[in-house]
């Protein structure tokens, strides 16, 4: 049970301060409106590195289905646990985005456009192309997967591996997030989609689910493709 909740709440607080710095940037009304993919990358690469201080002894922190599912591949990680993990990173996720839409209600009513409410929550690409948007989206968790994995490689003082990891998320995004956003998790997408979906977002449009399976199935394929790649070197 414990590792149950320190997945979900580990993804919670990713997705809770990942979405909330995307909404502090993009809504009408804020303190933070209009600072930029700067603060909003910045702040992703933090909303990553505090939850895997908080739990890397407890779960492995992994809050992300495609990190999950790829060391299940190259036998790092058990795959009886892997429904497990995935459940509560979607559980988690879910409860993060909505404190977000709470946290942000008042500043959802005051924007009007519905893209913009929908970019809170979910990623979107700013050009739509299916096979372009895939390979972006398998090519940046490569990298996180491949890095990841990579950095065991050099010798760390303790307590620095999430200071690192964080840093690994900051360089995708400013380097690789500007075509899709870079999910680069199927769990950061999927749960705050169905957030928007279900819940009452104030003036909400559609929740671009013809989109959703390339923030599902890229990641997936870039991960498992990152671990390979790392243990035929390794």
């Amino acid at each position: 049970m414990s590792v149950f909740l320190g997945e979900l709440v580990g993804t919670l607080l990713l997705v809770l301060l990942g979405n909330a710095v995307v909404a502090n940037v993009i809504l009408s009304k804020t303190k933070g409106n209009g600072s930029g993919w700067i603060v909003i990358s910045t702040g992703w690469a933090l909303a990553v590195a505090i939850p895997v201080f908080i739990f890397g002894s407890v779960t492995g922190a992994h809050f992300n289905p495609a990190v999950t599912i790829s060391l299940a591949v190259i036998g790092s990680f058990p795959w009886e646990n892997v429904p497990m993990y995935i459940v509560a990173q979607l559980i988690g996720a879910f409860i993060g985005s909505l404190l977000v839409l709470i946290c942000y209600y008042n500043h959802f009513e005051k924007t009007e456009d519905k893209e913009v409410k929908l970019a809170v929550f979910c990623t979107g690409p700013e050009i739509r192309n299916t096979k372009i948007n895939l390979i972006t989206e398998i090519v940046g968790t490569f990298v996180l997967v491949f890095a990841i994995l990579g950095i065991g490689q050099s010798p760390l003082a303790e307590g620095i591996q999430p200071i690192v990891v964080g840093m690994i998320v900051g360089a995708i995004g400013l380097c690789l997030g500007g075509p899709t956003g870079y999910a680069i998790n199927p769990a950061r997408d999927l749960g705050p989609r169905l957030m928007h979906y279900l819940m009452p977002v104030p003036n909400k449009g559609d929740s671009d689910w013809g989109y959703a399976w390339i923030p599902i199935v890229g990641p997936i394929v870039g991960a498992i493709a990152g671990a390979l790649v790392y243990i035929s070197i390794f």
